[in-house]
């Protein structure tokens, strides 16, 4: 999947939506070995990526929650 887009670059949305097709393709049970394999090394990554999206959106949520000054009174800092 040598033209795939970087995976660090992609939304959550656009992950997850790859993720699902990657899903479907590795049950349709029609790709060769060495193609399922590649797929799979790839899903674990999209996984892996949308895990952490995730994570940063709770966090960010969670900010928001317990902020004293209530919504938007502390902006959310991403590593």
């Amino acid at each position: 999947m040598t033209d795939a887009p970087d995976i660090s670059a992609l939304s959550f949305e656009q992950a997850l939506a790859e993720l699902e097709k990657i899903v479907a393709e590795l049950e349709s049970g029609q790709a060769p070995l060495e193609r399922s394999i590649e797929v799979y090394e790839r899903g674990a990554a999209l996984k892996a990526h949308c895990e952490k999206k995730l994570e940063a959106a709770r966090l960010r949520v969670e900010k928001i929650v317990m902020s004293p000054g209530g919504p938007g009174a502390e902006p959310a800092e991403f590593s």
